[in-house]
């Protein structure tokens, strides 16, 4: 049972509402996606995930000795690889060889999409449609990635394949409340500044791909701008990593005080080597839809955060501050660095990527300041140092 409601609040549209009271830490749902798929330029660069459930693929030691570039590294601790258990079960569809973690995995795949979206000897054509489809949102879409294509190609092969299309349209459908006249802002956000000639290169694309009468109601320029948007605007970034688990394990361990040291350090000297070949790019990501997910709106001082400590694509959502029953359940768009900048350059982000103005308690406190981006701020302030400097 959901202890929480979605209401209409005057003003800010959809909204989840507490329905009880929430300690910090407390689970309020855990949630599959609708739809999720990894990140073509992660795929293409060797990030092995299952393909439904974006479970890392490699071992501990794989994964580490790929990010780093070296395979003579070495990893204590190894009985606490949270892969291990998972490798003797890893299997592959016959037909295209694209990997799942587990049977259960392929079978759940094959069920909702895969019996359509298997590609068979074409998944290494270069020439086949979809490929087609996929590179040409490659060369739009460099990392660090924000969406994927792929996600959308997913959801056709579902609709294809859904026994009650209806209820699948309906369930689409839930996820463009937000997007109703913002399409263009939309595609300058997921394409970059020349979005007008790629949103058409990218729609050509989509038809070719899609070019059978029961794509039809998706081919439209329309139905392609609903579809682009509820990408836009709802989809919910993924990372899994094998490295991050373990470490989360490992640094649990009941270990005497020297030993946590020196593991602190290995641990320390590992994420060196990896930053050094691969920088900040250490996991499995991709992107997903949610349903009850992607009602909640976002808060600059939120008291929920959506996670994924299972290491696959089912989202967990807690909370992070005391949540009381009526209070309306929010979480932040935005990370850590960004939320600690100023009022304006949090509005200019949210402005710029999900295309609205927020109101909550520390931007409506924070009304008065001056309308500076943070990096602004700090050039002014770097300009007063100077004037010091030559005042001396």
């Amino acid at each position: 049972m959901n202890h929480f409601e979605i209401r209409e609040v005057p003003g800010k549209g959809r909204a989840m509402i507490a329905t009880k009271n929430f300690a910090v830490d407390e689970i309020i749902f855990e949630e599959e996606p609708f739809v999720s798929h990894q990140f073509s330029w992660n795929a293409a660069y060797g990030y092995a995930a299952c393909d439904n459930c974006m479970r890392p693929l490699e071992t501990l030691v794989e994964n580490v000795r790929r990010l780093a570039n070296n395979n003579a590294i070495v990893v204590p601790l190894v009985e606490h690889d949270p892969t291990a258990v998972w490798v003797p079960q890893f299997t592959q569809c016959q037909r295209c060889k694209v990997r799942y973690c587990s049977e259960d995995c392929l079978v759940y795949a094959k069920n909702k999409y895969h019996q359509v979206a298997c590609m068979g000897a074409f998944r290494s054509d270069d020439t086949h449609p979809i490929n087609v489809l996929n590179e040409t949102w490659k060369k739009m879409h460099y990392p660090p990635e924000t969406g994927t294509i792929m996600l959308i190609v997913r959801l056709m092969a579902m609709y294809k394949q859904s026994k009650n299309k209806p209820e699948f349209l309906e369930q689409l459908q839930s996820f463009q409340a937000l997007i109703v006249n913002r399409e263009q802002k939309i595609y300058h956000k997921l394409l970059g500044e020349k979005f007008e000639q790629q949103m058409e290169q990218l729609y050509t694309a989509f038809c070719n791909a899609f070019n059978d009468e029961e794509f039809a109601m998706f081919t439209t320029p329309d139905a392609f701008k609903t579809l682009m948007g509820i990408l836009g605007t709802n989809s919910q970034g993924i990372a899994t990593s094998v490295l991050a688990q373990w470490v989360t394990k490992v640094t649990d361990l009941p270990l005497p005080e020297a030993d946590k040291k020196q593991l602190d350090t290995v641990i320390d000297g590992l994420y060196e080597k990896v930053g050094d070949f691969v920088g900040e790019f250490l996991n499995n990501e991709g992107s997903g839809l949610y349903i009850l997910q992607s009602k909640i709106n976002h808060s600059c001082v939120p008291n929920a955060q959506s996670t994924f400590p299972y290491s696959n694509d089912l989202v967990v959502l807690k909370a992070v501050a005391p949540i009381q029953q009526g209070d309306e359940i929010c979480i932040s768009y935005l990370d850590e660095c960004q939320l600690e900048r100023s009022r304006h350059s949090r509005h200019k982000i949210l402005r710029e990527n999900y295309i609205f103005v927020c109101q909550c308690t520390k931007c409506r406190a924070q009304a008065s300041d001056p309308d500076v981006t943070s990096d602004e701020e700090e050039d002014d302030e770097d300009m007063e140092f100077d004037d010091d400097d030559d005042m001396e």
